[in-house]
Formats: structure tokens, sequence, C-alpha cells
């Protein structure tokens, strides 16, 4: 019918207009549905509407550590090294986990901010990590309960310039530290060729299968474990050269009792690599406080009663070391010796007895390692090697050997260290895990020596007496972890 004919025409049209405008409606609400949840989502990220960007962003954030402010730069870094160390003093043989002091447990927070194009300033936060020291076990103590926790190894800001070199002021390395223990291979997060304390030679020591001795190992070195001509970590204010040529110099001073210089380098010649320090320093740090109690020193002289004529320590050190590697091959080599004397040994007149005797004031090592280093095998590069360290130590008036101590031949006499000889032979091998930034580790040492001791008294007369000491075997296997 015309008229249904019109009606549907117009039914049709009538229809097909509400469905555009419905369409249009959903397609409306259907986005500012989307916007609305887009802005929600944004809302939850920080109120940007790059919901994608943000959220990546808040992944970074999640693993990436927080800082105060975005002008100085801050790098979170440290390692994880322990192993397990087995001894046979030749009467007793143990096995102990321990931190392996050589290279310790650590996290540090360093960082750095730019103030011109020569000018830069930053600083340095380490912390150390002992769980059971290696070089302060003993036999009767597996854990070093005394010596475990945390250490501050730096806290030092700098202000560093492309011209005039670098000034830092705090707790941190004088020019003589490490000083000895140039090194191109992997072995020193181990095993030290000239710092032989650190594994396990706060062992004490034995005399034909007696008793453990309240003396250990490494107070035969010097009184405070180091090798001579070895520095530390002091309060100083310390100034570096920038670098010329591979040299830069060094010089530290420390609360005007401690001052030392150091020459280093670093480069290559043909196929070598090649690094070489060399380091003077002096100590008069005071040795007895007002209260008559010693204090840390890197000087002999004093008793540890604390009771001297001449409280004034006065001692120097003089050591050096070099590293060559053979790029090519991976055959390497390092040399290391130190002389530390102490001018208060003979002139010093309080228990320490050693006036007018002859006592030697000086003490000495050296120290040789080499092996070869090479990527035999895509884990890593792999490190066999073999080493010799001899101590020839002087005179020690703040070391003690007690009366009836089983290394006394005085038997209830007691008596002072008058001189002594260690001599350490050693081998190991290594194998870095380049995937996961680690090295594992197997060390042998054979430790042989003799001690030379006073008897208590004013002068020449005690008499003085050399022994043989039972010899020392001590293996370490382990793994070091960098993060």
């Amino acid at each position: 019918m015309p008229g249904d004919a019109a009606l549907s025409g117009i039914g049709g049209h009538m229809i097909r207009g509400w469905m555009s405008k419905a369409s249009a409606a959903l397609l409306l609400t259907a986005s500012a549905l989307a916007l609305n949840t887009a802005s929600a989502q944004a809302a939850d990220l920080g109120g940007n509407c790059c919901a994608d960007l943000e959220e990546r962003i808040a992944e970074l954030e999640a693993t990436t550590a927080r800082k105060g402010n975005r002008k100085v730069s801050l790098e979170v870094s440290g390692q994880v090294n322990e192993a397990l160390m087995y001894f046979d003093d030749g009467t007793e043989s143990n096995a102990y986990v321990v931190t392996n002091d050589n290279s310790r447990s650590r996290f540090r927070f360093k960082g750095k901010a730019k103030i011109s194009s020569d000018l830069e300033a930053g600083y340095l936060l380490e912390i150390g990590v002992r769980g059971a020291n290696s070089k302060r076990v003993t036999q009767d103590d597996d854990n070093a309960v005394a010596d475990s926790g945390f250490d501050l190894r730096h806290s030092t800001w700098f202000l560093k310039s492309k011209t005039f070199g670098q000034v830092n002021v705090g707790l941190t390395g004088t020019a003589s530290e490490e000083i000895t223990e140039a090194n191109l291979s992997q072995t020193g997060a181990f095993a030290k060729y000239s710092d032989v304390e650190d594994s396990g030679l706060g062992l004490r020591l034995r005399r034909n299968g007696s008793p453990v001795s309240a003396l250990s190992w490494r107070r035969l070195l010097k009184d405070t474990g180091d090798q001579a001509g070895e520095g530390d970590r002091e309060n100083i204010v310390r100034y570096e050269t920038p670098e010329f040529k591979g040299f830069t110099a060094v010089a530290a001073w420390g609360e005007d009792d401690f001052w030392d210089v150091g020459l280093k380098y670093a480069g290559e010649i043909g196929d070598f690599k090649l690094i070489g320090r060399v380091a003077y320093s002096e100590t008069t740090e005071d040795l007895v406080t007002a209260a008559g109690n010693t204090i840390d020193t890197q000087c002999l002289s004093n008793s540890p009663a604390g009771i001297d004529t001449e409280p004034d320590a006065q001692c120097n050190s003089l050591g050096g070391s070099i590293s060559v590697m053979h790029s090519p091959t991976g055959l390497y080599a390092n040399f290391a010796a130190g002389q530390f004397q102490d001018d208060l040994i003979e002139n010093s007149t309080g228990v320490n007895g050693f006036a007018g005797t002859g006592a030697d004031d000086t003490s000495t090592f050296y120290a040789v390692q080499a092996g070869i280093e090479r990527k035999w095998i895509e884990l890593g590069k792999t490190t066999v090697y073999g080493e010799y360290y001899n101590n020839d130590g002087g005179a020690n008036g703040r070391r003690a050997v007690a009366a009836n101590d089983s290394v006394n031949p005085f038997g209830a006499t007691a008596s002072r260290i008058f001189g002594s000889e260690v001599e350490v032979f050693g081998l190991g091998v290594a194998q870095g895990i380049d995937a996961a930034s680690m090295t594992l580790y197997l060390s042998y040492r054979h430790i042989e020596g003799d001690l030379t001791v006073k008897q208590n008294s004013s002068g020449a007369a005690g008499a003085v007496s050399t022994i043989g000491l039972d010899d020392l075997d001590i293996v370490m296997t382990g793994g070091i972890i960098k993060f």
C-alpha cells in the first residue's frame, strides 16, 4: 500500500537515524570509559597520562637504589667472599667456614657531581662485613666472634680536578696502602702473595706438639700483622696528582703524627701490561694514652702494658711492588718487598729490655708469585700459580711471650720477641665465571718458622734463645661474587 510504503520509508528513516545516534552515543561512552580508565591508571602511577612509560619507570625504580637528590650520583656495589678453610698444625687439623679476609665481603656507596668542566666532587662510603674472619680464627675459636660484624673501610669525600689532581678528606687509604700488593691477576681476591696473614695466620703457634701458644703466626710478621713497608687506611688528608704518562704521585698526612708519599705507574710496554708502586712513610704517633693504655700504631717499640720511658713513636717504612703480564700468553709475575724500622727498639729502657742488646730494629720481607692466566674455556679466565714469601722479623717490644707459654723456652720467666723468620710456600688455581661476576678458587700454603725470644730484664742481661716452630698447612677453597 502506498501509505504503508510511505510509513515504511518514514519509519526506516527514523530507525536508521536513531541507530546512528545510538551508535555515536555508545562510541562516545566507550571512549569516555577508556579515557577514564587510562586516567585512573596514570593517576596510580603518579598522575601522568603515559601509563606504559610510567609503569616501566616504576619497574626500574623498584630495582634501583633511591637517593636524596638528583645532583649527586649514587652507585651501590660490593661483594661476598666466603670460603672453607682447612688447617693442619702438626697436632690438630680442622676445617672452618670463614670470610676470606684477603678481600672480605663488603658493600659500598659512591658517587659524584660535576661542578664545572674541570672540577667534580664525590664521596666513598664502604663497609666491610666479616663472618668468621679468616685471619682471626684460632684452634680454639672457629668464629672469631670478637672480630666479626661490620668495620668501616672508607668514609671520605673528594674534589677532583683534571688539571690539578684529587684531594680526599676522611678515612681512606694512605699513599702506602696496598703499596706492596701490585697484582694484575685475579689472585689478589683470595690469596695475596705479599699479605699472607689473611690466609689463616691468626692460628696459634705450636712447638714440638705442645698446647697452642697465646701468640699467633701473624704477630711474627709485624705487630699489626701487615707486611713491612705496607700502609693502612687512616683518617687523613690525601692528595693525588693527575696521571702523566702512566705515573701518578700520592701524598697523605694524618693528624700531625703520620705522613707518607708514593709513586705509582700503570701502562703497557709492547705486549706487556705493567703496574708498579713504591712509597715511604713515617710515624710519630703517641704510643700511650693519658690513661696509660696503648693505642693502635704501626710502630713496635712500646710494651702491651703501656709502660715506656719514651711514649712517642719513631718509625719509618719503605715498600714497593711490581706486576707484569704478557698479554698474548697470560704469563705473569708479581714481586714485592718492604722494610720497617723502629728507632726506639735500642733506645727504649722500659720493660722492653732491649737497650744494649743489639736487638734488630728492622723488619724486612720479600714475596714473589708467578703463573699463567688465560681464558681457555668460555666460562672465564683460568689462573694457575705458585708463590714464595719470606719474612725476617725484628725485635717486637709490644708483644710479650707470657711465662709458661708453650713456646717460651724460659718457662716461668716472661720474654719478648727478639726476632723471627717465617717462610711460606704456596700454589693454587682459580676459575672466573664471567656471566656471574664470580671467581672460584683453591689455594694451598705451607708455613715454616722460628722464633727468637729474650728474657724480660733491663738491658742486655737477659738470655736469648731461638726455637723452631711446628709447621702449618692451610687450604682455602671458596668463591667471590661481585654485585
